[in-house]
């Protein structure tokens, strides 16, 4: 039955039941695609093909029985989501998901959840609390103390899905993918408009709430700033560079551990502010010279920009291309599957300057 599926498919979509009604030019009514979506009544060929296309997914996809669907659900908001909005941004996501696990398991490349052992670790009465659990976090999965230098492929070795989606009010999401009869999947979404630096402490911030089991009444949010700050900058690693006081920085300083840790020019003054590096004064003048000099707003033009491409997800990109290379998708499936034309992935096959990564 196609219930679950054409539900997910169409709220991803943004259509209303009207709106699916106008795509399929009225073959039939609201009526009906909600009686399909209650399973009181099947689509004919003619319609079900024309509902697949409206909403962008294949007939396969529509008629298959598996069924997943995303649990503990949290949104970190740019601004207030209506619950619509939330409803399709879940469903744009458990779609992704849903196609990642499809082409793993065609290619028995399925990655587990690598739980770290010790996780969740508590932090019980104070946000500090989670610099102990990112540095837990890197003891457990035998990161040592440098820097990460691709937090993405980190985190997708580890077993976690990353997704990268255009949404407006969504800094990132964190949610347990619930399959039949098989374990749960952790996934992180991260906005794909968002600039690299930002992307990098999003993912870390995300990773947290995953890692962290944080006691009622702190603040999460905080909590998981501080546990994404820790685990890309480590204390021992920052006093190691800047020292342990310091009463003036420069911004050439600044660039050097961006370059360092991939992080902004702001994220590193927090820390170090958070560390006791530096003391307020300090901190206020050094973000009164971010503000100056417009790095504070949007496009957040810091000097030493990390490249978009750093922190874009590619691994499901990737194994399209294995798969259909291997016969073990069609040309077309893969096209659908990436969310292109196939004269577009023939040119990506062909010449691979073309092939911009799929978000």
């Amino acid at each position: 039955m196609i219930s679950h599926r054409l539900r997910t498919a169409r709220a991803a979509a943004g259509f209303s039941l009207r709106d699916l009604e106008s795509q399929i030019d009225n073959l039939v009514t609201a009526q009906a695609l909600s009686k399909y979506e209650q399973d009181e009544m099947m689509p004919g060929s003619q319609v079900l093909i024309a509902i697949a296309k409206a909403l962008g997914v294949s007939e396969d996809y529509l008629l298959s029985e598996q069924e997943m669907s995303l649990d503990g659900v949290e949104f970190r908001k740019k601004a207030k989501m209506s619950a619509k909005e939330q409803a399709q941004v879940e469903a744009q996501v458990l779609h992704l998901v849903e196609r990642y696990l499809a082409v793993e398991e065609l290619l028995g490349l399925t990655i587990e959840w690598d739980k770290p052992r010790e996780a969740p670790y508590p932090v019980l009465s104070d946000v500090n609390e989670a610099d102990r659990a990112a540095r837990s976090l890197r003891q457990d999965w035998g990161l040592g103390l440098d820097p990460l230098p691709n937090l993405v492929e980190l985190l997708e070795e580890r077993g976690i899905k990353i997704l990268s989606i255009m949404a407006d009010k969504v800094d990132g999401l964190t949610a347990k993918v619930l399959r039949p009869n098989r374990t749960s999947l952790p996934v992180i979404v991260i906005n794909s408009a968002d600039w690299a630096e930002r992307k990098r402490f999003n993912l870390a911030h995300e990773l947290g709430h995953l890692v962290m089991d944080i006691a009622p009444g702190l603040d999460c949010e905080k909590a998981a700033h501080r546990f994404a700050a820790a685990f890309l900058m480590p204390a021992e690693s920052l006093w190691n560079e800047v020292g342990k006081h310091r009463t003036s920085v420069s911004m050439a300083e600044l660039l050097q551990l961006k370059n360092l840790f991939g992080t902004s020019f702001q994220a590193i003054t927090y820390r170090c502010n958070d560390l006791g590096i530096i003391g307020e004064q300090l901190f206020k003048s050094l973000f009164e010279i971010f503000k100056d000099r417009g790095w504070r707003a949007s496009p957040f033009k810091e000097p030493g920009a990390i490249s978009p491409e750093k922190e874009k997800p590619q691994r499901f990109e990737r194994l399209c291309y294995r798969a259909v290379a291997e016969g073990a998708l069609s040309e077309a499936k893969t096209a659908e599957l990436l969310g292109i034309s196939v004269r577009r992935l023939n040119d990506r096959l062909d010449h691979p300057e073309a092939a911009v990564s799929f978000a």
